[in-house]
């Protein structure tokens, strides 16, 4: 089975990941992270832009920014080696193809201000991202991108679950709501 955790930046999506792979041990998880499909180079593809110092950057906030040829590639072969594959990512329900196995789509939610919160703590407090950039591309882009491409894929999930609960407490209720839907993750 194919599950995807969508969410804006911050929500906890490769937090749950790691849970939904830890809770069911006696199943093979393979777990692709969505931040490991942006294109690396302009040539390749994405949306690229300069910032104010004219140093071209990719715009991680668009999902033509992902090489969605390379994910498909991966997610086909995770799926034909282990019976439970997790996409998380930003826009993992929208560029995840449709796959041939059960699907199951999960929104990560959490509110703006504890999305952005963990976005400094993790970027600027532990990467040494610098605070004034981080926010600027909030307030300039990222904010209505996620309006734009990420808030409207809630509606498309199977089910929506706090970011801010527990991640274990979160894993057993996805689990469970896919139980309930009659698919088995077992197999």
């Amino acid at each position: 089975m194919l599950l995807t955790l969508t969410g804006g930046a911050g929500a906890g999506k490769t937090t749950l990941a790691a849970a939904l792979a830890a809770t069911v041990p006696q199943v093979p998880v393979r777990v692709l992270h969505g931040d490991d499909y942006y294109f690396r180079t302009p040539e390749r593809g994405g949306a690229w832009a300069c910032d104010e110092a004219g140093v071209l950057r990719l715009d991680v906030g668009d999902p033509r920014s992902m090489d969605i040829e390379r994910l498909s590639r991966d997610t086909d072969a995770a799926l034909a080696l282990a019976p439970v594959v997790v996409v998380d990512g930003l826009f993992a329900r929208n560029v995840v193809p449709q796959v041939r196995c059960p699907r199951f789509d999960v929104f990560v939610d959490l509110p703006a201000d504890l999305r952005l919160a963990r976005k400094i703590q993790r970027k600027c407090l532990r990467e040494g991202f610098p605070l004034d950039v981080l926010l600027r591309n909030y307030l300039n882009h990222r904010r209505d991108a996620h309006e734009r491409h990420i808030e409207p894929v809630r509606n498309d999930c199977d089910l929506v679950v706090d970011g801010a609960a527990d991640p274990d407490a979160l894993a057993r209720q996805v689990w469970s709501a896919i139980t309930s839907r009659g698919i088995n993750h077992n197999s």
